[in-house]
Parts: C-alpha cells; sequence; structure tokens
C-alpha cells in the first residue's frame, strides 16, 4: 500500500516505514503527528482518489530529526556593472518515518477540524492590532503569504521580527512554498523598527530576496 499525501506544502507519495525529508516540521523530535490531506491511496489494484483528499484518509508519522539539507551555492552576475553576488543557502528539513496509512475512518480526522478553529479565532485579534502593526513587506525577501504567515504567528512588529532568531523564522514559514533564506530579516527588521530606511533602502540594494 501506498499514499500520496501533502506535507508540509509538497506532495509525497509514501509506504509504511519509508523514511522521508520534508520542510521542517514544528514538532520536537520523537513525537507523532498526523497528516489528513491524503489525495490518493492504492493497495494492490484498488485505487482511491480524493476530490481533492479522501474523506477519513490519515497518514501518521514519528519525527525523527530536524537538520539542514546540502547547501546550494547561487551566483549571480550583471554585465559591465560589476555586480557579482554569491549566496549559499542550506534548507531546514525534518527526517520522519511513516508509521501507518488509513484508508477511512482515521480518530483524528474531527480534531484535526476543531484544531483549525484557534487560527480562525486568531484573524480577529489581529486585525484589533492593525493599529500597531507594521508593513513586514518592507523587508527584502518578505512576500504577502510569508507576511501573513507571521502575523498569524503573533510577529506584526519590526520590533517583533528583529527579536526573532533567523532560524526560528525558517521553522514559523517552512509551509510556504519556496525557497526562502531568512538570515538578514532580523536585522533588516532592526533598521525599519529604529527608523533608518535610508540605510536600509541602500542595503536592500545589494540584497536578492533577503539573501546578503
Amino acid at each position: 500500500m501506498y499514499a500520496i499525501v501533502e506535507i508540509a506544502g509538497h506532495q509525497f507519495k509514501v509506504e509504511k516505514d519509508q523514511k522521508v525529508f520534508v520542510n521542517r516540521l514544528a514538532s520536537e523530535e520523537g513525537k507523532t503527528m498526523s497528516f489528513n490531506n491524503v489525495l490518493l491511496i492504492a493497495d494492490g489494484s484498488n485505487v482511491t482518489v480524493g476530490a481533492p483528499a479522501i474523506d477519513g484518509a490519515q497518514v501518521s508519522v514519528k519525527v525523527l530529526k530536524h537538520l539542514q539539507g546540502d547547501k546550494v551555492i547561487v551566483f549571480k552576475k550583471k554585465r559591465r556593472k560589476g555586480y557579482r553576488v554569491k549566496n549559499g543557502h542550506r534548507q531546514a528539513l525534518t527526517e520522519i518515518v511513516i508509521e501507518s496509512i488509513v484508508a477511512s475512518g482515521a480518530k483524528k480526522a474531527a480534531p484535526a477540524k476543531k484544531a483549525a478553529a484557534p487560527k480562525a479565532e486568531a484573524k480577529p485579534a489581529a486585525k484589533k492590532a492593525t493599529g500597531k502593526a507594521d508593513d513586514l513587506k518592507k523587508v527584502e525577501g518578505i512576500g504577502p503569504k510569508i507576511a501573513e504567515t507571521l502575523v498569524e504567528a503573533g510577529i506584526a512588529t519590526f520590533a517583533d521580527l528583529a527579536k526573532t532568531d533567523a532560524a526560528k523564522i525558517s521553522e514559523i514559514i517552512a509551509g510556504v512554498r519556496g525557497s526562502h533564506v531568512t538570515d538578514t530579516w532580523p536585522a533588516q527588521a532592526k533598521l525599519a523598527a529604529d527608523g533608518k530606511w535610508d540605510e536600509l533602502k541602500k542595503w536592500q540594494d545589494e540584497l536578492d530576496g533577503g539573501k546578503a
């Protein structure tokens, strides 16, 4: 039996006892997690396809360890402008092992819906704070989806972002599609919080998607 399941914003074809590397999950090592967004389950010749997900299906995993992926080097150059930038990035990953695949009747399917309720209640709280919230998109590398994710996590101002470790930011936005380098975000936010916009603008002209 195998299943196609969405984990941390990506789809994986998994089987029982298989080890998989996914984007960093917000869970401690040794903990068990369940994912209900199962798109397909195949058991021999019997194939079930969801629309888009299979109702009651569930994939349970155990978090083995958190780690960083291999370094990726990106070199950019602009002809006749003296512009050369070399960046290194290591993606924050989590190694998991597939413990079970349940085709229907998953006990945790209902609680998962209830778990979404606090997030829905958290949004009005963020709206109440809009009077003092900052436009986090002014930080190079942060787009609308990441800004929304940070606000939902309680990081709504430049000062909040400046006090947050880059590794922690990577964990918070792990579910957002794309590759994001957060190394400079706290420092950029610190300049914005201090009102040093000219200094920030000059630095951002040298950055590429938040990468130094």
